[in-house]
């Protein structure tokens, strides 16, 4: 008898495999999805007020109905300017992420080097043309003694002692991963009031085997991913950003957009705000509404998320979905080659 295990480890184990439409099978993803550059386009990294980014999320999702998914990353991108005479950078990340899922305790852990070129187009708009790669290792695991399987269940009764008849030698897989982007950056109005930018990315290039099973059919399908966003100043208090990423992976597909209105009190230097505050929402298609709050205080910023459920779960999750976290650092380094980088590189935000 085909086991309940199979399915199990199929749609929530395998995700991002080559499984039906309504498995939903998915990459992890995050609703603060602005702050995960590696995530969703190498060719995004660097692309940031400051010299480096440090930055966190933390993502908990169907406890209504299920037990949670959680997933936690944590990233670094720094710019590096290639000289005083020409205003093209360097930048560099690291993202390392966590996902632990459902009742076997599935858990996904990947790290994700990058790097990114940015070509100045020598406009007066500040305009770049950047190409990104990222490189990633994973490791999947499952507990396999939480498992319970069709065999086990005897006329309606369950039986721990029965065997499974499962034929799993390793309940860990590892697997490497390959990814690159672009994008286009650019500014306009007096002042730069406006900057906006767009890409696309692919991800795993090699397309490896997922399978507990060792079935040579049970691969990882290609990404697609496509991002624009824009932010404007509509004068020095007020301002709003709207960002949008459309995902693309086998028979699933992802659009989520949206956007925040600020307002900023000054401090003595305009350059560096105080802080910020943002108010917002945005959609993800067919699945979620979320309401979304940043604060951005000094080059310190807090986000908090919360995904309000519409899809066809709504009548189970009471419109349910999950919270999510996050925090940002950004700064400046004192070494002065880091100032003609600073001055020429696009700005997403204040």
């Amino acid at each position: 008898m085909k086991s309940r295990l199979l399915s199990i480890i199929t749609v929530a184990a395998l995700s991002l495999t080559t499984v039906p439409e309504e498995a939903a099978a998915q990459d992890i993803h995050f609703s603060q999805f602005y702050e995960t550059s590696i995530l969703r386009n190498p060719g995004l990294i660097g692309l940031f007020n400051g010299d480096y980014k440090v930055s966190a999320n933390y993502r908990n999702q169907w406890n209504s109905i299920s037990h949670p998914f959680v997933t936690g990353q944590i990233s670094v991108e720094g710019r590096i300017p290639v000289d005083d005479e020409i205003a093209d950078f360097f930048s560099v990340g690291l993202l390392a992420n966590y996902d632990k899922a459902g009742a076997l305790d599935m858990k996904t852990m990947s790290v994700y080097p990058a790097v990114s070129y940015s070509k100045s187009l020598e406009d007066e708009h500040n305009s770049y043309i950047s190409v990104g790669f990222t490189g990633g290792y994973l490791q999947r695991s499952f507990d396999p003694s939480k498992m319970t399987v069709n065999n086990q269940y005897v006329n309606g009764s369950f039986n721990p002692d029965n065997p499974t008849g499962e034929n799993i030698t390793d309940n860990t897989l590892t697997y490497w991963d390959l990814g690159a982007g672009v994008s286009f950056s650019s500014g306009g109005g007096e002042n730069s009031v406006t900057s906006y930018f767009f890409g696309a990315s692919a991800y795993h290039f090699t397309k490896p085997k997922t399978s507990f099973y060792n079935n040579d059919l049970v691969h990882l399908e290609m990404r697609w991913n496509a991002n624009a966003g824009v932010n404007h100043r509509i004068n020095e208090s007020i301002g709003f950003m709207a960002q949008v990423n459309y995902t693309s992976q086998g028979k699933y597909s992802e659009l989520i957009g949206g956007g925040l209105v600020s307002w900023k009190r000054a401090s003595e230097r305009q350059s560096d705000p105080l802080f910020i505050f943002y108010v917002g929402a945005l959609y993800r298609l067919k699945d979620a509404v979320i309401p979304v709050v940043k604060l951005d205080y000094m080059r310190y910023s807090f986000g908090i998320s919360y995904d309000v459920n519409v899809s066809g779960l709504k009548a189970a999750t009471s419109l349910r979905g999950g919270y999510e976290l996050s925090v940002v650092k950004t700064g400046l380094f004192a070494d002065p080659k880091w100032q003609k980088s600073r001055t020429v590189c696009p700005h997403f935000f204040y």
